[in-house]
């Protein structure tokens, strides 16, 4: 039996200072595999980078087109006919096995999450991924280190685009309650940088923020009917922890969607959260 087709699907926005060790990481990875980069506007020479790569690796493919990632990832899949697609960002760095071991669940699975790790400065390497379960299943893992069948992907809808984040979340909450389960491979693995200033880590938990409240506003109270808010205090009762939390606050207070974003789903502007 032939092996599976896998095609990474990689955003950048100015990741000048990231792409070489992902291409890099990428390039290591077993056939078949190809990769497909949709660059949404950088500036940087992200670009430039990229077409370097792209004269020497006949299974890069290089586009560029203005969107959010949800946008972006979407056009990026419909580039490919791989078997299944691997979802990872432009500031990360693959292990050398993470498209052969996403391979082997993929065999039994139509949805695999790897293992991410990040990396970088201590405190904010540290902070847990605050876990949502839908079903028993925890939704929460992240589009770094995440491969979907292809066509299940598009049978699915893809990524909801009006999403500034959580994405991701909104993604593997409609595979599940279309009856999917979420494999999870620990040896898939992806390091993934966390952020590198505190300007960066403060906006980042803004718009984590921000992507819940657009989870709650798209699929109501119900959501949050599994969660526990005790168990993710528990997590969180550091500084850095509590700083998070405060400022991810401000960005699900802040957070607005127009009325007719998503007209026709259930409890689409219930905030019981």
């Amino acid at each position: 039996m032939a092996e599976a087709s896998i095609a990474a699907i990689v955003t950048v926005l100015d990741e000048q200072k990231n792409i070489r060790d992902l291409l890099d990481s990428l390039a290591a990875q077993a056939e078949p595999f190809e990769v497909v980069v949709v660059d949404a506007g950088s500036t940087d020479g992200t670009w430039e980078t990229l077409q370097d790569y792209a004269e020497d690796w006949g299974d890069l493919q290089l586009h560029r087109k203005r969107g959010q990632r949800g946008a972006c990832r979407n056009f990026a899949v419909e580039q490919t006919d791989a078997d299944a697609v691997a979802f990872i960002d432009g500031d990360c760095i693959a292990n050398p096995f993470w498209a052969e071991h996403l391979r082997e669940g993929y065999a039994e699975n139509d949805i695999v999450a790897g293992r991410t790790i990040d990396i970088g400065y201590w405190a904010f390497e540290t902070l847990q991924r605050v876990e949502l379960e839908r079903n028993g299943t925890d939704v929460t893992y992240p589009s770094c280190n995440l491969l979907y069948d292809r066509e299940l992907f598009e049978a699915v809808g893809g990524f909801d685009d009006a999403f500034v984040t959580a994405e991701d979340i909104d993604l593997n909450l409609r595979a599940v309650d279309a009856g999917h389960t979420i494999a999870v491979d620990e040896d898939a693995i992806v390091y993934h940088r966390a952020r590198d200033s505190f300007t960066s880590f403060f906006q980042q938990a803004y718009w984590n923020g921000y992507g819940r409240k657009q989870l709650t506003l798209k699929h109501g109270g119900r959501l949050w009917q599994r969660y526990s808010f005790r168990r993710m205090l528990d997590t969180q009762m550091h500084f850095w922890g509590l700083a998070r939390l405060a400022v991810a606050a401000g960005g699900y207070m802040s957070a607005y969607v127009g009325e007719d974003a998503w007209s026709g789903t259930d409890d689409a502007t219930s905030e019981n959260a």
